[in-house]
């Protein structure tokens, strides 16, 4: 069999599961694994995504330690793969792709989806911002997104039925001393001690069986100490004629009826479910208005009808009923996308993600490329729980163990050509299947390429090892404040790596 040397862009849970399956079912002297994130820190969403009180969640992280044991297997953090700089992480070393495509015989793309969906009659402003905004802020991203001016808000309308939704609400209502013991950084305790928030409205344009949270989710808003649900129109939650529940439909519709632990009317904060509302507008107040004055958030009141194209499927149309709810924060909460900017020339703009099929990466003609795969969301779109997610990463790495014991069959390839529109950058093109567009033969089959090997040396690139130095360091802080750990940021974890 031949030797491959695999790079994997994106450090989360999908390039994770990838290698540790890969390492798992090949010889040990066959493959080469470098994984490369944007980010110093590996694990991408179950680090900055999961939220700070479901440390039960980031269980998978031990096994992704495992793999980084191996030998074979290497993490540089902190390096931005892509035709530019990042914009977002600034900090982070450039590496174009071309430098990935000389030194690797194989390239896997674990890059998810980055960027949020956006409403389109919600343009961001101080009053309206992305769910993945606030979500950033409370898990330290290297983005270092402005903290939410909480102490001016009352009233938060979050836009969207899904967990991320819940997670924002519960962050938002609790109180910060259930918080103190999590993996919460001090800088967001300290704007969450000082909140104004008294109620949150969930904001979903369908009904309660279509709601996109899980049971589990809905139960832990419910439970809140300090927070009380307003009931919901009881008419709401009985099922239409000659629809039967599923096994879950029936468990969430039995904990909207029963309702929050605390009665409504009986607790500092509270909070609702919204159905059957689309938002059409925000109308702000005017320039001279103080700081906490309400915006006017504007709902189309919506009911369920069969899609034209697809009759099973039930979309929600307005009504031609509408309403006005006042509001100090907008947040919106729709999904998330791949980003373009980094590989514009396999993006697809339909699915908002690379093209791919069956973890393969398409040409825009909708051939496969040579060596050339995708797995996560940055395949599939954002979708699916981190069981998805692993199941999903161990195909993927099936195919291209596939292929590789296959040196045969019509493959598609990329070449690489000067591009005198980025600089000299070099872009990809598809041409003839006898032209190859990664490595053959690398110059070095364990070595990464040397601006990487400049980026170690001085400290400015994260390896594993470096990681875990990091992380029984916060670990250690966090003992001394009785939590989880505290988080470092990049200015302080490049002055700690240069001590060790």
């Amino acid at each position: 069999m031949r030797p491959m040397k695999l790079a994997v862009v994106g450090g989360g849970p999908s390039a994770f599961y990838v290698a540790s399956r890969i390492l798992s079912l090949l010889p040990k002297d066959n493959v080469n694994i470098h994984i490369y994130d944007r980010l110093w820190a590996p694990h991408g969403l179950v680090r900055y995504g999961v939220a700070p009180d479901h440390p039960e969640v980031k269980n998978c992280v031990h096994k992704f330690d495992e793999a980084a044991r191996d030998p074979r297997l290497k993490f540089f953090g902190n390096i931005n793969i892509g035709i530019k700089p990042s914009t977002t992480v600034p900090r982070s070393l450039h590496l174009p792709l071309s430098a990935l495509l000389s030194n690797y015989t194989h390239l896997l793309f674990a890059s998810g989806c980055t960027l949020p969906t956006l409403h389109p009659a919600l343009l961001p402003s101080s009053y309206c911002i992305p769910a993945l905004s606030l979500v950033h802020w409370y898990t330290q991203h290297p983005s270092q997104p402005p903290p939410p001016p909480l102490e001016h808000v009352h009233h938060v309308s979050v836009i969207g039925a899904g967990n991320v939704s819940l997670d924002v609400a519960r962050m938002l209502l609790c109180p910060p001393s259930h918080l103190q013991s999590y993996d919460v950084p001090q800088s967001v305790m300290s704007v969450l001690s000082r909140s104004a928030v008294k109620h949150v409205s969930i904001i979903a344009r369908r009904g309660p069986l279509e709601a996109a949270f899980t049971t589990k989710e809905l139960r832990e808003l419910m439970s809140l100490p300090n927070a009380s649900m307003r009931p919901i129109n009881p008419s709401l939650l009985e099922a239409p004629p000659g629809v039967k529940l599923s096994r879950q439909q029936s468990r969430m519709m039995d904990v909207l009826k029963k309702g929050s632990q605390n009665a409504w009317g009986t607790t500092p904060r509270t909070w609702s479910l919204d159905f059957f509302r689309s938002p059409t507008g925000l109308a702000l107040p005017p320039p001279e208005s103080p700081r906490n004055a309400p915006a006017e958030l504007t709902l189309a009141h919506t009911t369920l009808a069969p899609d034209p194209d697809n009759p099973s499927v039930m979309r929600a149309v307005p009504t031609g009923e509408t309403s006005t709810l006042s509001t100090s924060l907008v947040v919106t909460s729709l999904g998330f996308k791949a980003d373009p900017t980094p590989f514009p020339d396999l993006y697809d703009p339909k699915s908002a993600h690379l093209r791919v099929h069956a973890g393969r990466v398409l040409t825009a003609s909708g051939k496969p490329l040579k060596n050339v795969y995708s797995s996560g969301w940055a395949a599939m779109g954002a979708k699916g729980v981190l069981a998805a997610t692993m199941m999903d990463a161990y195909a993927v790495a099936d195919v291209v163990l596939s292929d590789l014991m296959d040196t045969g069959g019509d493959v598609r390839t990329m070449a690489v050509t000067p591009n005198t529109e980025s600089d000299g950058e070099l872009e990809m093109q598809e041409i003839g299947d006898e032209v190859l567009k990664l490595s053959a033969e690398p110059p070095d089959m364990e070595k990464p390429p040397e601006e990487v090997i400049n980026g170690v040396e001085e400290k400015k690139v994260v390896t594993y090892d470096d990681w875990k130095k990091i992380e029984a360091e916060e670990v250690k802080r966090g003992d001394k404040a009785g939590k989880e750990r505290e988080r470092m940021e990049w200015d302080e974890v490049h002055q700690f790596l240069k001590t060790k």
